[in-house]
């Protein structure tokens, strides 16, 4: 699994059929410091994740096996938001910070 931010999105009117329905979205991959990487990945959005959104992604056959790209041509999913991070102790990601 990778953690990133949702940067962008693709639209592609042609494509197999097996990703009709699916909104393609950008990640950018973040270390555990939650700081942005060069790295970038293009995954299927199996749970309605929006613009900015911190996401957990898996690749590969974990990526065919959620309820929605069960049996697509899928190599990344999306397959929750991020509420917050906490790494050693100390809070380093929170969606929602309190006022």
């Amino acid at each position: 699994m990778l953690m990133g931010r949702i940067v962008g999105t693709v639209v592609s009117t042609q494509k197999d059929s097996g990703l009709t329905g699916f909104k393609l979205l950008v990640v950018q991959c973040v270390d555990v410091d939650m700081k942005l990487t060069p790295s970038y990945v293009i995954a299927v959005d199996a749970i309605g994740c929006g613009m900015n959104e911190m996401a957990i992604v898996v690749q590969g056959s974990s990526a065919r096996i959620t309820d929605r790209t069960k049996n697509k041509p899928v190599d990344a999913a999306i397959i929750a938001v991020v509420d917050n991070v906490d790494v050693q102790g100390k809070r380093v990601y929170e969606k929602f910070k309190s006022s």
